[in-house]
Order: C-alpha cells, then structure tokens, then sequence
C-alpha cells in the first residue's frame, strides 16, 4: 500500500555530521506531516522533528540548532541533516508519513523499519 524507507544511519564520532534520507512509496494522494523519531535502548520512542506539507517544522528541544528537517513535496521526501552530534543521539531513528491513502481517501500513519545511528564519544 504505502512503503516508507529510510537510509542514512551510521558510525560517527562526537561533533560529526549524518544526513538521513526517507522516501514514501505506494497508493500516495497526498502526504501531510513527515517526521523522524528515534528510540534510544531501554526508553520510550520520541518525536526529533517534523514538518508539514506547509513546511513548518517543529524541533524536539535536545536537537534545536544542531538538526535540520526538510522536505521534497513533489518527490515525497524528508530529510534530517545532524550536527554536532552527541553521544545521547545514539538510537534507532525512524521514519514517519501521515498519508492520504489513494483510492480509499483514508489518513493514516506509516512507519519505516529504522537506521541505527551510532555517535561515539
């Protein structure tokens, strides 16, 4: 139906830089938010960023001023450039797609599998 895929994730030394990519796929009408969450062992997922079709963004406030959410509406992808990276960053990051289902005109959440993000201190 609508395939989400992320890419991007990696091995990286404090204060370096990753740039994760995520492409939604499938029975698309349209798509509002795109956000990343990431799930850190032991706890709970949590919101990073999002941004809507609109283009406004919303920063979790561990990562204001160090990531970066962007969007290519017409190609239906997001992107989360990080900075300065931290050791607390270290997590499986995910992809997530708010999407208007072609044909079925039914809204709905879709997830992709995860990139592992490593930042080493």
């Amino acid at each position: 139906q609508v395939q989400v895929v992320e890419s991007g994730g990696g091995l990286v030394q404090a204060g370096g830089s990753l740039r994760l990519a995520c492409a939604a796929s499938g029975s698309i009408l349209r798509i509002d938010d795109m956000g990343w969450y990431r799930q850190a062992p032991g706890k709970q997922r949590e919101l990073v960023a999002r941004i809507s079709s609109g283009l406004v963004t919303y920063y979790a406030d561990s990562v204001k001023g160090r990531f970066t959410i962007s969007r290519d509406n017409a190609k239906n992808t997001v992107h989360l450039q990080m900075n300065s990276l931290k050791p607390e960053d270290t997590a499986v990051y995910y992809c997530n797609a708010v999407v208007i289902v072609r044909d079925i005109f039914t809204r709905s959440a879709f997830w992709g599998q995860g990139t592992q993000v490593t930042v080493s201190s």
